[in-house]
């Protein structure tokens, strides 16, 4: 699996400050979740999906600090412009379910496509190539609180 580009860290500096101004930025949300060591505030650019009436997310690094954060806290806040909703989240162990969702993400993601090639998970945007990558991330169903 190729690391995470270098660009990405100001990039997402940049997403959360427009967000918190006030603009949508297409699929794009922030989700804030309580660090799991410190308990401060994590906020991280997502773009949730839906399939079969239910809300989801993906973390393409499945041991990254954000999807750590969330397992360890259950919890957080999804802000889309200036609303924001509190949440919950678990962790989808039903590999049918990670498959589905998967396989919804280049329909309903298009332009997350290009962060999960780049992280080797995927050739392009078949949806077949990324139901079959869907052991390698993480899948968080969001509910409202």
């Amino acid at each position: 699996m190729t690391s995470l580009p270098r660009w990405l860290r100001p990039a997402n500096r940049l997403v959360r400050l427009l967000t918190r101004l006030g603009l949508r930025l297409g699929t794009i949300h922030v989700l804030t979740v309580p660090g799991r060591r410190t308990g401060a505030p994590r906020p991280t650019p997502v773009s949730p999906l839906t399939v079969d009436g239910r809300r989801y997310v993906i973390a393409g690094v499945p041991r990254g600090d954000w999807a750590r954060n969330v397992r360890a806290a259950g919890r957080g806040e999804l802000a889309h412009g200036r609303r924001t909703q509190a949440v919950t989240l678990d962790e989808v162990t039903d590999p049918d379910v990670r498959r589905d969702v998967m396989r919804a993400f280049p329909r309903e993601v298009p332009h997350g496509v290009p962060m999960f090639v780049r992280l080797g998970l995927v050739d392009g945007a078949d949806p077949a190539a990324f139901a079959a990558a869907a052991d390698q991330v993480a899948v968080f169903r969001i509910t409202a609180s």
